[in-house]
């Protein structure tokens, strides 16, 4: 059940009854319509959302706008039982760093920034590499080595879906280095 005082879990978007007595031609409609309403003016600066993880309560979220808002290596989301989203900002000249997940499938989508991914089946041999930057999306198979690097003179805004989640529930990397000393604390 969802609790009394924050019914809402993220605050941007919910089904709200709207009433609208006219519709687009003017003429009276008896009956209310159910829209998605935004819950914030769009003509102001949108606020920042907390970034913390939400799951596996249900969660909607304006994705562009939160990974954009967001300035850390990486910051888990939201992670449930079989998936897990996260958001990243590489820093220009950075990459994610070369890695291989054998037992999860990874997606990932560029917000904002530019840069190359590159995949391949060893470690020394990554033999597919493709440009990408906003709005792209690659998905990397279980068991493929690949590594995202900044090529760009921005920071790569993205977002990554793990099934099943990679990394411990409310996960939160300030910078590289931090992810990277984190993942050989857990042996990865």
């Amino acid at each position: 059940m969802y609790p009394m005082y924050n019914p809402y879990s993220c605050p941007y978007y919910v089904n709200t009854p709207m009433h609208q007595p006219y519709n687009m031609h003017n003429v009276y409609n008896p009956y209310p319509y159910w829209v998605n309403t935004p819950m914030y003016n769009s003509d102001f600066p949108q606020p920042y959302t907390k970034f913390r993880d939400y799951g596996p309560e249900p969660f909607v979220v304006n994705i562009e706008e939160v990974t954009k808002q967001n300035n850390t290596f990486r910051t888990a989301l939201w992670t449930g039982t079989h998936l897990q989203l996260t958001l990243m900002s590489i820093n220009v000249g950075e990459d994610i760093g070369l890695e291989i997940h054998p037992h999860l499938d990874q997606f990932i989508r560029i917000e904002d920034g530019q840069g190359v991914v590159k995949m391949g089946d060893r470690k020394d041999k990554l033999d597919f590499q493709e440009k990408v930057y906003d709005d792209f999306a690659f998905i990397i198979p279980a068991g493929k080595w690949h590594n995202l690097i900044n090529t760009g003179n921005k920071p790569i805004k993205l977002y990554s879906i793990y099934a099943p989640p990679q990394h411990p529930r409310g996960t939160v990397h300030e910078t590289k280095a931090a992810a990277e000393a984190a993942e050989q604390e857990h042996g990865r």
